[in-house]
Formats: structure tokens, sequence, C-alpha cells
């Protein structure tokens, strides 16, 4: 396993033996928030185990994480876990065994099922890595899986993106996760920028959100399309809670009437030997709220902007009011951007700063 170049999450490489160490300090890190107060007895909607690439872990160190966790949380009866999966980085015998530790869905990191694309990516797999990743998970019996897909690749034309949404489609997933190669600071893309236009983009993603549509495939949200929708995702859209445990998770947690967020230590090395976070409040309350909602594609009810952040409508009339008259936003029932506010969701997120 090896960094890819536009890549900016927080992983590291991991050391032999290390994984059990890393996991018993993960349940640390849980016990003390929990000794915080923060879940006040709530049950545990959803839990998503993301990285870098945690179906590297040992299922030593996974049995460890899922003892704790069920001894420590109260789980709903119908919760939602999910675990991020690299193509080639695991089997059908090892999907099989998260399985039964109670991983009831899997988002794969595919990205493209073309291999140039792939090599300039830095990705280690290939197209046929990718499709028998998914083919094993399905017969381990995981019937809920996401699928990530980029677009926006130097020298990608329409009808390779289009290629790639079709092999997606073909795998019959339950959801899919199609979205532009960001360039990030600090990576080697953004010192090497892919060149590619901006129409050529706009084209890629207009016919490709067509043909999913077409496929039964419905977009919830600016980059999400399900016959499924994750309730991790919808939870964080909505500006619900969540804990965040483990090296460089963030959580956000309501505690009576203020909103605060939590950092963990990005090095795993740090966060083993002093497990020690940083919390901070949050101040802009209704635009963070926006900042989020209005990536759903329903958009939000009225109340739950209340129920989330103590807000009524009348506290952010005037850019809502404004933001309906240039045709960015519309109010029937729930609030939601229109197709040409989705056009410009940065603009109209940024009128309730």
């Amino acid at each position: 396993m090896k960094k890819c170049p536009y890549c900016d999450f927080n992983s590291h490489e991991q050391k032999a033996d290390n994984d059990v160490l890393y996991m018993q300090a993960v349940l640390a890190d849980l016990k003390n928030q929990l000794q915080a107060g923060w879940v006040q007895g709530r049950e545990i909607q959803t839990i998503f185990i993301g990285g870098g690439t945690p179906s590297l872990c040992s299922i030593e160190a996974m049995e460890i994480l899922f003892s704790g966790l069920k001894k420590t949380l109260t789980f709903a009866k119908d919760i939602e876990i999910s675990l991020e999966a690299n193509p080639g980085a695991s089997d059908t015998e090892k999907f099989s065994e998260l399985r039964a530790l109670g991983v009831n869905r899997l988002s794969i990191g595919v990205q493209s099922f073309n291999d140039r694309h792939l090599k300039n990516l830095g990705r280690i797999h290939s197209s046929q890595h990718a499709i028998n990743t998914v083919k094993q998970a399905q017969s381990a019996g995981f019937n809920n899986i996401n699928i990530d897909l980029m677009f926006g690749f130097e020298r990608q034309t329409v009808d390779e993106c289009l290629n790639d949404v079709r092999q997606a489609i073909d795998l019959n997933p339950a959801h899919l996760s199609f979205y532009q190669l960001t360039i990030e600071p600090n990576t080697f893309f953004a010192k090497h920028p892919p060149k590619l236009s901006q129409e050529t983009n706009w084209a890629m993603q207009d016919k490709a959100h067509q043909s999913l549509e077409q496929a039964g495939f419905t977009q919830y949200e600016v980059s999400a399309f399900s016959t499924r929708p994750a309730k991790h995702n919808l939870n964080y859209w909505q500006f619900g809670d969540y804990l965040g445990i483990g090296a460089g998770a963030h959580g956000k947690i309501t505690i009576g009437n203020k909103i605060i967020r939590t950092m963990q230590s990005k090095s795993p090395k740090d966060f083993i030997e002093n497990n020690q976070q940083t919390i901070t409040p949050v101040t802009q309350l209704g635009f963070e709220f926006m900042l989020n909602a209005l990536r759903l594609k329903a958009g939000f009810a009225p109340e739950l902007l209340t129920q989330r952040t103590g807000l009524t409508l009348k506290d952010i009339q005037k850019p809502l009011q404004k933001s309906v008259d240039l045709g960015l936003l519309e109010q029937k029932g729930n609030i939601r951007a229109t197709e040409k506010g989705f056009d410009f969701l940065n603009d109209l997120q940024q009128m309730f700063l």
C-alpha cells in the first residue's frame, strides 16, 4: 500500500503488530469520551470504520475493536456498520470474517475501472482487481456495498467516464459515490495538477448522472447515488451528532444548548501514547448547518434546523430570502437547493456566513 498523489486523508503506513495496540488505544479513547457524558444513554445508529484502509487490519485487531464496542455501547437493532476497503486488500475469507463480526456495509475505493487512469492516480490495483473485490464481497454475503468512483482525470474522455459508471452499475452495488477529482493542498497533484477542461467535466457529470438515474439510482446528495441511502451519510449531512475515535478522527457533539467539535491527533504514534483531543465550540451554527444540509437533494425541514441548532428560520431569514430571490433555493415544505443552486452550491453556502 502507498499514499495516492491526490490524497490528503489521514493515512499512515501500518507497522507489524501495531494494529492490536492501536485498537486498544481506540477503545481507551472511546472510554474517555463516554466518561465525559457525551453519549448520554443514546443508542448508536451507525458506525463507520474509515481510513486509510482498515480492511488491512488483522482479524485479531478487529475482534478486539468489536468486542469493546459491543461491551461499551448500546447498538440500535438496525445498526449500520460500514467499513472502507480497497481492491486487493481483502478476499472472500476476510470479508466473511468481517461480516461475522457485525460489519454489514462495505465502501470499496475503486475510483476507476480504467487501468491507465488507475496508474496515473497512483492506485496499485487494476480494473480486474476492483471487479474481483466487489464480487468477493458479494460472495461473502454483503448486499449493501458502496463503490467510490472519481472523474476529472487528465486526458479522461467522456466515454471513459461513462464506461466506469456502466461497469459499476453492472456490479449491482446499493450505493455509488461519484465525485470529481479534487486538488488538495500539500499533495503531489497540487504541484502537478491534471489538465482537463471544465466543459468536459460538466459533460461527464451530466451524462453520468443520467446513466445512474436510468439504472434506478436516486441522487440523494451532491455526489451520492443509491437504491439504499447510507444512514451514516444522512446523519452527517443532516448535522447529526457523531463520536470521532482514533487517530485523526473528528466528532460533533451536542451538549445541552451548545455544540462542540472534537479532533484527535493525526499521528497514530501520538494518539497511542498521548490520547488527547482538541475540543472547539461551534460558533457559526447557521452556516455549518447549511454547509451540510444543502448538499442533500431533499434539503431539510425547517424543524430540523431548530432541532439541530436551536435556530429558527427567522434567524437566517435575510440570506434565505436572498437565496430564494436569486433562484438558488426553494421553499416548498422542505428548504432545498434548486438545480441552479446545486450548480453554484459553494456560493449558495457562503451566503449564510
